[in-house]
């Protein structure tokens, strides 16, 4: 299933045994590096018994999307601070949410992160939605991520076209000549 994070943001996080709420999701933590989104933080729904401690959720530990995130048990939620694989992570600076969409080679910022769409099955980054002022602009495929700094995010240039050059490939057995159309990486050396 494919979901923003704004759509899933207040969700119930349920015991999947007993259907207890034990809290509701909030934004996700995001690995600048690759995208992979690592575990939403948790506000729990009792924060006064709780201390009101905020509570981290693997993605690795959900079962299932639905109307509500699925959990084998209230064992699976914990402080951040207690995950020491996390704790990297959690001091580096690099965001997603909030980070300003900037042009690779350029100062030329296309607005704000203000969502991401990810996949509930692999738990990675597939779209950003940046928002300059009060407007959405065009969503931009993580796949034109070029890097992210605590600068902010930065992607290829969307109003420059794709390079394609054509390549020839022959099947030595049959004997077919085969022409395809290939994308070239933008700043390629190579010519077309």
């Amino acid at each position: 299933m494919h979901v923003r994070a704004s759509s899933v943001s207040g969700m119930p996080v349920v015991d999947d045994e007993t259907q207890e709420t034990l809290g509701f999701l909030r934004e996700p933590l995001i690995q600048p590096d690759t995208g992979r989104i690592e575990g939403f933080f948790v506000t729990p729904s009792f924060p006064l018994m709780d201390g009101g401690k905020e509570l981290f959720l693997s993605a690795p530990d959900v079962l299932g999307w639905g109307t509500k995130v699925h959990v084998r048990s209230s064992d699976r939620l914990s402080p951040p601070r207690e995950l020491i694989r996390l704790q990297a992570l959690l001091s580096d600076q690099r965001r997603f949410l909030g980070q300003p969409i900037l042009v690779h080679g350029t100062n030329r910022r296309l607005g704000a992160c203000s969502d991401v769409q990810f996949d509930t099955r692999h738990f990675a980054v597939e779209w950003l939605f940046p928002r300059r002022l009060f407007f959405l602009r065009q969503p931009i495929p993580a796949s034109e991520i070029v890097e992210v700094t605590p600068r902010g995010i930065w992607v290829r240039d969307p109003l420059l076209p794709a390079r394609e050059e054509t390549v020839v490939r022959e099947e030595k057995e049959q004997g077919i000549v085969l022409t395809e159309v290939v994308p070239v990486p933008q700043g390629s050396q190579r010519n077309a």
